[in-house]
């Protein structure tokens, strides 16, 4: 029988991670337990701790059945993490910044790129054979248009970094104002929308930050302009994205999360204004890599320190 420390899977996890992870590990799918509540009531105090996903999220039950352990989450999603519960059970929580902003700015450009410059529809324009009987038609530039950021954190910071290279004015909203950055802020999330030509959306999920754009933001942000989303679907109003879509009330836009994933509003379908992509914002093969390795290290951490790497601290 193994002797190695049993770690709660809640979810199915990428396979490079279950491969590194059983090198060290035993990992018991909870998701395929018939009677959740009586195996984590049967297992409580037993285990070494837990893994998940920011998809599959960490409730108060687990929390309570790993007290005193580790919970790692591969992601940097805090919206499905009880954190009071951790708290409560004395549970250390880690996720994975920072190895992800690259891939995360670099795809927000991508979109503010495929949804200006119409490319993914021009794509299918040539492939259609369509050129042969007529040019494709005009487009927007990205440089030198203004760039509103909401969420000024980690992968916001790059994305901001990133537009140097296109020329963009650049202004936030979040909480607060950042003392050690030289963008301007804007207190006004509507007023953001007003000024910008594209609406980045780098902010976290959960009930915070549920629902901030709406019919009213919006509006404001006009039919010349762009909403990119690679935070959290639940940031957007999806209902009145899709009213504003269909009415012809704003430019373009470019999302790569959803409320319901995988599940996407038909109206968002089959529109050369609107591009969707399914999360693949850190789906590289460097940034899955280091998520991966970072995972294990935080475990690492913990079971030789008692503490995590990087902790889930709320933000």
């Amino acid at each position: 029988m193994s002797t190695l420390p049993v770690l709660l899977e809640l979810g199915p996890l990428p396979v490079g991670l279950t491969q590194r992870l059983q090198a060290r590990y035993r990992l018991h799918p909870l998701w395929q337990e018939s009677d959740r509540a009586a195996f984590l009531a049967q297992h409580a105090g037993k285990l070494a701790g837990a893994v998940t996903m920011s998809r599959h999220g960490c409730p108060a039950d687990v929390m309570a059945c790993v007290a005193g352990r580790v919970v790692a989450c591969f992601g940097t999603g805090f919206e499905g993490l009880d954190l009071a519960a951790a708290q409560q059970h004395q549970v250390q929580v880690s996720t994975t910044p920072d190895v992800l902003n690259d891939c995360v700015a670099d795809l927000a450009f991508g979109l503010m790129l495929a949804t200006a410059r119409r490319l993914c529809a021009a794509d299918r324009y040539v492939h259609a054979g369509e050129w042969l009987n007529a040019n494709y038609g005009l487009a927007h530039r990205v440089s030198g248009k203004r760039l509103g950021i909401l969420g000024l954190g980690r992968i916001g910071r790059v994305v901001a970094k990133r537009s140097q290279g296109f020329d963009m004015p650049v202004r936030y909203h979040g909480r607060h104002a950042q003392a050690d950055v030289s963008y301007g802020f804007e207190a006004d999330l509507k007023a953001l929308a007003e000024w910008a030509d594209f609406l980045v959306l780098t902010c976290p999920g959960g009930e915070a930050t549920r629902g901030l754009i709406n019919a009213q933001v919006l509006e404001a942000l006009g039919p010349e302009g762009f909403l990119i989303n690679v935070s959290r679907g639940s940031v957007v109003d999806e209902a009145a994205l899709v009213d504003a879509v269909q009415q012809q009330r704003i430019g373009g836009v470019g999302l790569d999360v959803y409320l319901n994933e995988p599940h996407i509003p038909q109206a968002l379908l089959h529109n050369e204004r609107v591009v969707v992509l399914p999360h693949i914002a850190a789906s590289t093969h460097e940034t899955r890599a280091a998520m991966e390795a970072l995972v294990a290290d935080n475990l690492a951490s913990f079971f030789a320190t008692g503490r995590v790497l990087t902790p889930a601290v709320t933000p």
